[in-house]
């Protein structure tokens, strides 16, 4: 096998991956701006786009015992979550939806650069042949 065949063969796995459904992009809710601000903020969260549960990031807000909101990021079921706060209701909301649009965005992305380089390579490798 040259390296071209195993280089092919890695880009073709990572654009079958990614290219598998995501299970929490249909259960996304509407950002902020479409819907009200809870209540209360408390509990209130949203995951990463990706196919693998390790490296999904997720957002929630938690109430402290000062009655402030802190937003918790972590990145797979295991990790130590990273808090900014204090902040209001509202703000924790905001912020949890404005990094999973950006989390969606940057997916995307590499999502159609790699499609595209197996796209690429595919046209290249059919010319040869």
């Amino acid at each position: 096998m040259t390296d071209t065949d195993s280089t092919n063969l890695a880009l073709a796995g990572i654009a079958s991956v990614l290219d598998a459904p995501d299970p929490t992009h249909d259960a996304e809710k509407p950002a902020i701006n479409e819907e009200p601000v809870p209540g209360d903020a408390h509990g209130y969260s949203k995951a990463g786009p990706g196919p693998m549960a390790a490296l999904r990031f997720k957002w929630t807000v938690n109430r402290g015992e000062d009655g402030q909101y802190y937003v918790q990021e972590t990145i797979g079921e295991h990790s130590t979550p990273i808090t900014d706060g204090p902040m209001t209701g509202e703000a924790a909301v905001k912020l949890v939806d404005e990094r999973a649009s950006q989390a969606h965005h940057r997916f995307e992305a590499l999502r159609n650069e790699m499609l595209g380089r197996v796209a690429e390579l595919a046209q290249k490798r059919s010319g040869e042949g």
